[in-house]
């Protein structure tokens, strides 16, 4: 039997520095199992591209020449839902990144790693992880230590999530990637993005910390 060939982890790179898509896109062809699917060099720009490319992760810069990338991400959610984002920036105060978290995006990067650390970051967002720089890490959970308050508890609506969609919030919030979520309950890793995205819209939110937290506030997950 011949050897089974993985096809490349398509990106989409929206940035506007020349220096880092020439750095990245360099990157990118030395690594056989991703490939650059295009780049945009604006806002308006990203989002027709998204809309027009079959990307599985789009690599987004939040500073753009005639808007912010957070609009790309959120044209993303609409789009093209099975695609996954992850920011790439100079910015990391704690507005941008909660802003961008908000949006949808499933890591943050700060414009200091290198190229081929974003390409092997990028492999792990495409594998369910959520890559984010130590120092953004460190501001979120300062973050969200100082809007931690004590609250009543709220009974559960238990009709709100289906028992799939159930079972596989509970599984996002223990930390299991798309794949392993797929492999645990028999289905495949489409179907687990179709219950993911369902969840996000009973829930009416746009990324899994949200989703979770959203769940926990409602009585639908333990905190």
């Amino acid at each position: 039997m011949p050897a089974a060939v993985n096809t490349p982890i398509r990106v989409l790179l929206v940035e506007d520095d020349p220096a880092f898509c020439a750095a990245f896109s360099a990157a990118v062809a030395g690594a056989e199992d991703a490939e650059l699917a295009g780049i945009a060099r604006s806002r308006s720009e990203g989002i027709a591209m998204v809309r027009a490319t079959r990307a599985d992760v789009l690599l987004v810069d939040l500073g753009l020449p005639d808007g912010s990338g957070i609009d790309v991400i959120r044209a993303m959610h609409r789009e093209a839902p099975g695609c996954t984002a992850v920011v790439s920036s100079v910015f990391g105060d704690e507005q941008h990144v909660v802003q961008a978290i908000q949006a949808g995006a499933a890591g943050y990067l700060l414009k200091d790693t290198a190229p081929e650390d974003v390409v092997e970051e990028l492999r792990c967002v495409h594998r369910g992880g959520s890559p984010i720089s130590p120092i953004i890490a460190r501001s979120v959970l300062r973050l969200l230590q100082q809007q931690e308050t004590p609250e009543a508890p709220v009974a559960a609506d238990s009709t709100l999530l289906s028992a799939r969609e159930a079972q596989v919030l509970e599984l996002v919030a223990k930390g299991f990637s798309y794949d392993e979520i797929a492999s645990q309950i028999g289905v495949s890793r489409h179907t687990v993005l179709t219950f993911v995205r369902r969840i996000y819209a009973k829930l009416e939110v746009n990324s899994k910390m949200e989703a979770v937290n959203a769940a926990r506030r409602k009585g639908l997950l333990p905190r």
